[in-house]
């Protein structure tokens, strides 16, 4: 059987039985499933484990924290006994936020969210950010990786600047991720698989497009198979 794509299937279901179950059909397809910040405040610890069964996927625990220093390192510790494979937090919190959730969770990468795809260049100067959104993005991303970050989430659209900028060693993910022809939804800074790979990114963030298909674990499959049909990205 083929190894598991680079796929992280975002687990947004309305309780934990449909959850388990989307992992289960997905996980002999993909390498992560991700369970978000809504999943976790309804049932807590017990959806990793539920997600995770015996399969041994890589769990993506995408809480997006965003707090003082001491109390970001406390949340990070408290769930680091999870055995998450990725911890988001906010890289707008700034370099002490991101250094303390690396160091109270040392066995978890953590990946810093450095702008969301449902921000648009009219949002970004809103809220006060210097743009455009792909040079936001790169600021945070420096500053994210200088502070020991070891991911970062970027939209398809500046996967390859943020690669530029941070080299090979550190793992991007990339939400904002539609097969052609898929609906984008609230997402606006979007991309196909196949672009995204392209451009260099490590892990793909897919939800809707999987789960909310007849079958996800067919759906999963086809994205899978589609993907492994794209040339490699040039060598890093």
């Amino acid at each position: 059987m083929s190894s598991p794509a680079p796929i992280a299937v975002a687990l947004d279901a309305p309780d934990l039985e449909t959850a388990a179950t989307w992992a289960g059909l997905v996980t002999p397809h993909v390498s992560t499933v991700k369970v978000g910040l809504e999943l976790y405040l309804r049932y807590g610890p017990d959806v990793i484990a539920s997600v995770r069964g015996a399969s041994g996927v890589q769990v993506f625990l995408d809480l997006k924290l965003h707090d003082i220093p001491n109390t970001v390192a406390g949340a990070a510790r408290a769930v680091a006994r999870l055995r998450p494979s990725y911890l988001t937090v906010h890289a707008a919190g700034g370099a002490a936020m991101i250094r303390a959730a690396a160091e109270a969770a040392p066995q978890t990468q953590i990946a810093a969210v450095t702008v969301l795809t449902s921000i648009s260049e009219p949002d970004l100067e809103a809220v006060g950010f210097l743009g455009p959104a792909r040079d936001a993005v790169r600021r945070l991303a420096v500053l994210a990786v200088g502070a020991g970050a070891r991911a970062l989430v970027c939209s398809p659209h500046e996967v390859a600047a943020v690669r530029a900028e941070v080299g090979p060693q550190i793992t991007l993910i990339t939400p904002g991720v539609r097969p052609a022809g898929a609906d984008t939804q609230d997402q606006v800074r979007v991309a196909t698989p196949e672009e995204a790979l392209a451009n260099g990114a490590d892990l793909l963030v897919i939800g809707r497009p999987i789960t909310g298909a007849a079958d996800p674990g067919a759906a999963a499959a086809a994205i899978a198979a589609a993907i492994r049909r794209t040339p490699a990205a040039p060598a890093r």
